[in-house]
């Protein structure tokens, strides 16, 4: 995998096909192998950019004090060498908290967002309680032993976990970094990207799982209200991690958006 070094932290990164750069952001408690079927779905016309976050899959551990702004300059720094021009930038989960960030510091860099079963924050989307409730849940779970910890999140697929993935879906658990999980969901918790919301100004697609029980359809429904001209697609029977339950529908979706706003 190519990387970039960003402040001595070095970031990997997968790279496939040729065309406009679309460039994908994971989410908690996974890495770049998550977009798999994005991978190889969309490199017919898109050179297509799944990165390792810093301190996920083969990027290097989280420096002490990372915070989000700090993803969104890596994250920038990966898309400034792939050297093609600002580029289609999506995020699911945590990984559209990300982007947002991204949005926010390197504008120049995103010519549209995709925003996939996201948050602005879980601060900007939860209301509190449910926040609350999310960082007790993985307060428990960080604090299991190393032979029992499970970093998978209660309610990511509609149903059971699609068989198509399942070794995948083990693969990256297994590669999960306790510290680096407790950082995201930290972040991820205080999170507030509601004032950003109002002033983008790049095409805009809101992608989402028909059945999200993490970030239901009413979050989506408040972005769409707040980020001025933005479409929202909805996968019907998919949950939140939506790429990988309908990777097909997901795939067409993103390639008609992105053809429109090439």
């Amino acid at each position: 995998m190519p990387t970039v070094q960003v402040s001595g932290v070095e970031v990997a990164y997968a790279r496939v096909g040729h065309g406009p750069p679309l460039v994908l952001a994971h989410g908690a408690g996974l890495d770049g192998r998550m977009w798999q079927p994005q991978l190889t779905g969309l490199a017919d016309e898109f050179t297509v950019v799944a990165w390792d976050e810093p301190g996920a899959g083969r990027s290097s551990d989280l420096p002490a004090g990372f915070g989000l702004p700090d993803f969104a300059h890596c994250l920038a720094a990966v898309i400034e060498a792939v050297g093609l021009g600002p580029a289609h930038v999506a995020g699911l989960s945590w990984g559209g908290t990300v982007v947002l960030e991204l949005y926010r510091h390197h504008p120049e860099l995103v010519r549209t967002l995709l925003l996939v079963d996201t948050y602005a924050g879980w601060k900007g989307s939860l209301a509190p309680e449910e926040v609350a409730a999310r960082v007790e849940g993985a307060k428990r779970m960080l604090a299991e032993p190393p032979e029992k910890f499970d970093p998978r999140l209660p309610g990511l697929f509609a149903g059971a976990p699609p068989a198509a993935f399942a070794s995948l879906l083990d693969d990256m658990a297994r590669d999960v970094r306790p510290e680096s999980l407790r950082a995201q969901l930290s972040m991820m918790a205080e999170a507030d990207e509601r004032d950003l919301l109002p002033h983008i100004a790049v095409p805009t697609l809101l992608l989402w799982g028909e059945l999200d029980v993490r970030s239901p359809l009413a979050v989506a429904r408040a972005f769409q209200e707040a980020i001025p001209g933005s479409d929202l697609v909805v996968l019907p029977g998919a949950g939140h991690i939506s790429n990988l339950e309908t990777p097909e529908r997901f795939s067409s979706a993103v390639r008609e958006f992105c053809r429109g706003h090439a």
